[in-house]
């Protein structure tokens, strides 16, 4: 399926059907769109759980309770679920591990890439970190770029997909000991096919036109 076609045939899943599984090649093509997602200088500042079987997804579920119960059924239904959380923090470490990735990836083959690179990013981590204050926020504007990918790529490959940010983040962290390792969930993503009760299915894509929301100069 080519991209302009997955882009006007998804939507929001509203409802799944349960006994339906990913094949797993495409679960894997999946995950590594979502790896190779792009970030502002290559920040990377993510981390990705991936639920795929019902004692995964009920950990997840938790957090869809109460004034979010109706994302309970989107997350147990759905064949794989994908926590998507954002650093709390762009922590030398962090910063270092990208870094040598990046070397032994062969990205730096001229005399001082290497110092460059990391004194460019540095100075985009403090210019959010100390100017504009919005570490945080920057951090989590790079996990939506990967959201929006892995999104589009599940449609070219005929997975529905439902971004959620309906849970209770607190008790979705203490349930992962996401913070202790340094991050904090962002948004959910459920993955698989739509059941019978998805109405979204049903209905047509609703867009304003391009002449409303775009501007040519």
């Amino acid at each position: 399926m080519n991209t302009l076609t997955a882009a006007r045939n998804r939507y929001t899943t509203k409802a799944y059907d349960g006994t339906r599984k990913i094949p797993p090649e495409k679960i894997e093509a999946l995950l590594e769109v979502l790896r190779l997602s792009p970030s502002s200088v290559n920040s990377q500042p993510w981390r990705f759980i991936v639920a795929s079987d019902d004692a995964g997804k009920a950990r997840i579920a938790k957090a869809a309770q109460g004034t979010y119960g109706y994302n309970a059924s989107k997350v147990m239904d759905a064949s794989h679920v994908i926590v998507f959380a954002a650093a709390t923090d762009m922590t030398a470490a962090h910063l270092e591990s990208v870094l040598a990735q990046e070397e032994r990836d062969g990205r730096f083959r001229i005399e001082g890439a290497k110092e460059g690179q990391a004194k460019g990013r540095q100075s985009y981590v403090d210019l959010h970190r100390y100017d504009r204050k919005d570490l945080q926020h920057w951090m989590e504007k790079q996990v939506y770029l990967a959201l929006g990918g892995t999104m589009l790529a599940a449609a070219t490959l005929g997975i529905d997909a439902t971004p959620m940010e309906g849970f209770d983040f607190p008790l979705l962290d203490a349930e992962l000991g996401l913070r202790e390792q340094g991050y904090t969930s962002v948004v959910l993503l459920s993955l698989g096919y739509h059941g019978e009760k998805d109405f979204n299915a049903r209905l047509p894509k609703s867009r304003l036109p391009r002449a409303q929301i775009m501007t040519f100069i």
